[in-house]
């Protein structure tokens, strides 16, 4: 699944960087309850800040076919 995939990805990222949830919160710019629901895997979170957490590893979702 799409989001469990960017969801992994940004919780890997973010421990490889050695920051707590609530660092990673404060230096990306977002809500620590929007970095927990997005490392749960929430369908239902915004893509722009989306986008905004992965600038943090130089990364950006973009428009997919979506896998079967």
């Amino acid at each position: 699944m799409y989001m469990n995939t960017i969801s992994q990805f940004i919780k890997q990222k973010r421990k490889e960087a050695g920051l707590t949830q609530e660092e990673f919160a404060i230096r990306s710019g977002l809500g620590l309850r929007f970095v927990r629901e997005l490392e749960q895997g929430k369908e239902t979170v915004r893509m722009d800040k989306v986008n905004q957490a992965l600038a943090m590893f130089g990364m950006e979702a973009v428009p997919g076919r979506k896998e079967s």
